[in-house]
C-alpha cells in the first residue's frame, strides 16, 4: 500500500510511519517542521520530506490512503486535494483501528496513568517473550519503536488516548478502538479546550465503557469515584473486575509490594504507581500471564520515560522529572516522591504550560497539589498565556489557585534557573514536573550540578 501522512513529524504520526515502513508499506509525508529525535528517525528510513511544506502535488491517485495529523488544519492544502480525489482519509486512531480489526483489542483508557500501565504491561509481555502488536505514548527501554504492527500477532496494546481524532473528526481518539479487553484508571478533568465542563469530559469515558465489545472486559481502578460510577453504572454486557491499591511498605527508600511469595521490591513507587500495577496485572492476566509471571517480570520495570523518570542521584540528593500537569497528575506525583523521600527536603517545580493549566477559570482545580512539597514552585511564561490566546495570569491568581501562602511563582526562565541553581540540595529531592522545559532549561545542566 501507498501511505501519504500529513504532519508526519510529530510524536505519534512518524512512529506509526515508522512502523508501517517496517511492515512494508510505501510511506511518504509531509510537514512544515520536524524535530528531534522524529527528524533523525525519519532520516534514518529515507522518509524525511525533502522539503518542509505542504504540497498539493505530493497528493495523487496513485495513494491508497491519507492519515491525518492534528497538526494540520482543516484548510491544508494536502488534505483538500486528497478529498477532491476522493481519497480514503483516516485520522491517526481509524487507521490504528482498521490494523488491528481482526486482532483482540486491548485498550488502557484514563486521564492519568494509561502510558505508564501500557508500559507496564508491555515490559511484562517483553520479558517472556510474547509478541503483540503495541501502540503506547513513551519511548520504552528494549522497544524500537511506540508503535508496532504485524499481520500475525494475536494482540494489540493500544494506550487510549481522550483527545480528538484528527482536524475533522472531533470524535475522541479511544472512541474508534471498539476494545475487546479494556482499563480505566482515573477521571480528572483535562482538556477544557475541547470538554467545556467535568459532565462533558466524564461522557466521553461513559461512550469508552459502552464501546467495548459485547462480553468484553472492563478493568477498571474502583477507588476513583468517577471511575467507579462510570463502569458500575453502564448497562452494557461487560464482565467488570475492580482492582485497588495493594498492599505495601516503604523501608530505607525502597518500596515493597505485598505478593504471595511475600514482599518484593520494586524500582517504581509512590500509591499512583502502585496502583497501575495492580491494573496492568489484571490485563496480563487477561492475556494469559499468570500472576508469579507478572512480578517476576514487573519488578525489574523503571517506568516509562519523563514518568517519574530519576535524572540524577549522588548520596544527599535525588531528582525526578515528570510530564506531570493536570491537578491530579500534579498532586500524586509530589505526594509520590514525599512518601518515598520522607526525611528529605522536597523541592516540587511545576511549570503551567498547557491550554487547561494556563486558563484563569481551570486554575483553581490545583488547590492542594503542591501541599506535600516543602518548596513549592510554580513556573508559567506569560508568552506562552499569549500564544494560547487566554486572558493573562498574574502571580496572584496563581497563588491564590494554589492556596499556598509561600508558593514561589516566576515567569522569568533565567531568573528561574538561577534559582533553581542557588538552591542547597543536601538531603534533598528536586521535583521538575511539566510537559515543556520552562522556558530552555537544561536538564543535562541540572544533572551536572547535582
Amino acid at each position: 500500500m501507498n501511505i501519504h501522512f500529513i504532519a508526519i513529524g510529530g510524536s505519534a504520526m512518524h512512529n506509526l510511519a515508522l512502523a508501517l515502513h517496517a511492515k512494508g508499506y510505501k510511506i511518504t509525508g509531509s510537514d512544515d517542521a520536524i524535530f528531534e529525535p522524529s527528524k533523525s528517525r525519519l532520516e534514518s528510513k529515507g522518509l524525511l520530506p525533502t522539503q518542509f511544506g505542504w504540497f498539493s502535488e505530493k497528493i495523487t491517485s496513485e495513494i491508497d490512503a491519507v492519515i491525518l495529523g492534528m497538526h494540520a488544519k482543516p484548510d491544508n492544502v494536502e488534505l483538500l486535494q486528497a478529498q477532491k480525489l476522493g481519497l480514503k482519509i483516516y485520522s491517526y486512531p481509524e487507521f490504528l483501528y482498521e490494523q488491528s480489526k481482526n486482532k483482540t483489542r486491548v485498550v488502557i483508557g484514563g486521564s492519568h496513568g494509561k502510558t505508564t500501565i501500557t508500559s507496564m504491561i508491555l515490559h511484562v509481555l517483553n520479558y517472556h517473550e510474547i509478541q503483540v502488536d503495541y501502540m503506547v505514548g513513551a519511548q520504552l527501554d528494549g522497544f524500537d519503536t511506540m508503535v508496532h504492527l504485524t499481520e500475525e500477532n494475536e494482540f494489540m496494546v493500544l494506550e487510549g488516548d481522550e483527545y480528538l481524532s484528527s482536524p475533522i473528526d472531533r470524535r475522541p481518539k479511544f472512541h474508534l478502538y471498539k476494545p475487546n479487553i479494556a482499563l480505566l484508571s482515573g477521571i480528572a478533568w483535562d482538556h477544557i479546550n475541547v470538554f467545556p465542563t467535568f459532565e462533558n469530559y466524564k461522557e466521553q469515558f461513559r461512550i469508552f465503557t459502552d464501546s467495548l465489545t459485547n462480553g468484553g472486559i472492563m478493568v477498571y481502578n474502583e477507588e476513583d469515584v468517577a471511575v467507579k460510577n462510570v463502569v458500575e453504572e453502564s448497562t452494557h454486557t461487560i464482565k467488570r473486575y475492580p482492582y485497588q491499591t495493594p498492599s505495601y511498605v516503604i523501608d530505607n527508600g525502597i518500596t515493597l509490594i505485598d505478593t504471595p511469595d511475600g514482599p518484593m521490591p520494586l524500582e517504581i513507587f509512590g500509591k499512583h504507581n502502585l496502583q497501575n500495577l495492580a491494573g496492568a496485572k489484571w490485563i496480563c492476566q487477561h492475556m494469559g500471564v499468570g500472576e508469579e509471571d507478572f512480578y517476576e517480570a514487573i519488578s525489574s520495570f523503571k517506568g516509562a520515560s519523563k514518568r517519574l523518570e530519576k535524572i540524577a542521584e549522588n548520596t544527599s540528593t535525588v531528582v525526578f522529572k515528570d510530564f506531570a500537569h493536570s491537578p491530579s497528575k500534579v498532586g500524586a506525583t509530589t505526594s509520590a516522591v514525599k512518601n518515598q523521600y520522607a526525611s528529605r527536603n522536597l523541592i516540587a517545580c511545576l511549570e503551567l504550560h498547557t491550554y487547561s493549566s494556563l486558563n484563569a477559570e481551570f486554575l483553581n482545580e490545583y488547590v492542594g497539589a503542591l501541599d506535600t512539597a516543602d518548596t513549592a514552585v510554580v513556573f508559567f511564561s506569560p508568552n506562552a498565556v499569549k500564544i494560547k490566546q487566554l486572558e493573562e495570569v498574574s502571580e496572584s491568581q496563581i497563588k491564590e489557585a494554589f492556596q499556598r501562602d509561600d508558593l514561589i511563582v516566576y515567569t522569568d526562565p533565567k531568573l528561574f534557573k538561577e534559582y533553581l541553581f542557588s538552591l542547597n540540595f543536601e538531603n534533598s529531592a528536586l521535583l521538575l514536573m511539566s510537559s515543556g522545559n520552562y522556558g530552555g532549561l537544561d536538564f543535562e545542566e541540572v544533572k551536572k550540578h547535582i
